[in-house]
């Protein structure tokens, strides 16, 4: 569970100053099974559903393995990171990691994460999808395995459509025009009483991916460098300005106050925005939390440019500190590719990025869970984004700061939109 935006940069922090000090890890010898037996330790972040599922599997992995123990770890968000830049400045950090996408590249370039190459012959990935696969690695070399994967998509609150007497889009052709007339059409048919939209952009950095992507730009670039075009980001901003003003989407106040609610207390969920942006991973929270008929769609301009992405739930990566290299690959390697591992971990760290695992569990998967994973099949994403490079972990609490100041038309969408990306490269350069 992620929490505020004061702890990832308090996080990112904690980083910066003790991993430096990090012992680079193992020897760097062959990867080979020991002869003896074998105690791991494994961390994760989460709360107590999130342990008992992890325990379970490791219970079946020792049945399989009995040669070697594991002693599980796990803390919430908050506190997770400190203590795993703690440890591993101690040069004493648990072997096997469940690492986050926004601090996987500051790990793996500090040398504190085994290049799982090294590990080949006792860590499969044949049945992974190549585009997750490199959601995982940092300058070409493979240092995680994704865990779950999600897709970027639309949420269209059909009851309300039918409520208020208007079509549901065709998502396969649909253009960002045509979102703000619905948006705009919603609003006008409900008098006000909902928002045709939610904010569809700068309150997370996959709108923004999402948004530059349609214009053949990135965030960043495999060198670790912002490349984000300022027109693109300014762009986006303005279109939601647009709607503001129209009354199509929420207003700056709302957007920040339902965002700050959290995802089962937002406009989605509460029925107050007929449409919205999430990952279909998100869509049975969504529709618990509502106990509406919410459908996911394709984004809009899709048709134009295969601009989607697989996104990382989060990752396993084993330590180079690690003494047992090859038993800690064995334990990654069981919990993202065994079937009993899956049967038992479902979908609570997202949908399995593993397909033969997504394929063995899709009958046991409740209906909505069964919509994010039929989603995310129609869906063919494009090139997997960069890795957030080394000091780029607080790039959403910042870039939420510029898009609450351009909404409440404190600054321009193309001052901001300059100010972000220079203090963003500042943060990057600073790092290095």
């Amino acid at each position: 569970m992620r929490g505020s935006a004061k702890a990832r940069l308090i996080g990112a922090v904690a980083l910066s100053s003790t991993l430096v000090l990090a012992a680079c890890g193992s020897s760097g010898g062959a990867v080979e099974r020991s002869d003896e037996q074998v105690t791991l330790r494994v961390t994760w972040w989460g709360e107590e559903t999130r342990a008992d599922l992890t325990e379970k599997a490791i219970e079946a992995f020792e049945k399989e393995y009995p040669d070697i123990t594991v002693k599980g770890e796990f803390k919430d968000w908050d506190g997770y990171w400190d203590a795993l830049a703690t440890t591993t400045a101690a040069n004493d950090s648990p072997d096997v990691i469940q690492m986050d996408e926004l601090y996987l590249a500051s790990y793996a370039e500090r040398g504190s994460l085994l290049d799982l190459g090294e590990a080949g012959e006792f860590l499969d990935t044949s049945q992974f999808d190549k585009e997750s696969l490199k959601t995982g690695e940092v300058d070409g070399t493979r240092y995680a395995m994704p865990i779950g994967i999600a897709v970027f998509a639309s949420v269209v609150n059909a009851d309300l459509f039918e409520e208020y007497g208007i079509e549901l889009p065709d998502d396969a052709t649909w253009t960002w025009e045509e979102y703000a007339d619905l948006a705009d059409e919603v609003a006008g048919k409900s008098d006000g009483k909902v928002n045709g939209s939610s904010v569809t952009g700068g309150m997370d950095t996959g709108s923004v991916r999402y948004w530059a992507r349609l214009d053949d730009n990135e965030l960043f670039d495999k060198n670790g460098d912002v490349t984000l075009d300022p027109k693109a980001l300014a762009s986006m901003w303005q279109y939601n300005l647009d709607l503001m003003e129209s009354g199509g989407v929420e207003s700056a106040a709302q957007a920040v106050e339902r965002y700050n609610a959290g995802l089962e207390a937002g406009g989605l969920a509460t029925g107050k925005v007929a449409m919205g942006f999430s990952y279909n991973t998100q869509i049975t929270a969504l529709r618990e939390a509502s106990g509406a008929d919410l459908r996911l769609m394709r984004l809009p301009g899709s048709s134009e440019a295969n601009a989607n992405f697989f996104k990382p739930s989060m990752y396993w990566a084993v330590s180079s500190q690690s003494d047992h290299p090859a038993e800690a690959a064995l334990l990654a390697d069981f919990l993202v590719n065994h079937k009993a591992a899956g049967a038992v971990l479902g979908t609570e760290r997202g949908i399995p990025a593993n397909g033969k695992v997504r394929e063995a569990i899709s009958a046991d998967l409740s209906e909505s869970d069964q919509l994010a994973v039929g989603y995310m099949d129609s869906v063919t994403p494009g090139p997997s984004p960069a890795v957030t490079p080394k000091g780029g972990s607080g790039v959403e609490p910042m870039l939420q700061r510029y898009t609450q100041e351009v909404y409440a038309k404190q600054t321009s969408p193309e001052e901001a939109a300059r100010a972000f990306i220079d203090e963003l490269q500042g943060e990057i350069d600073s790092a290095q």
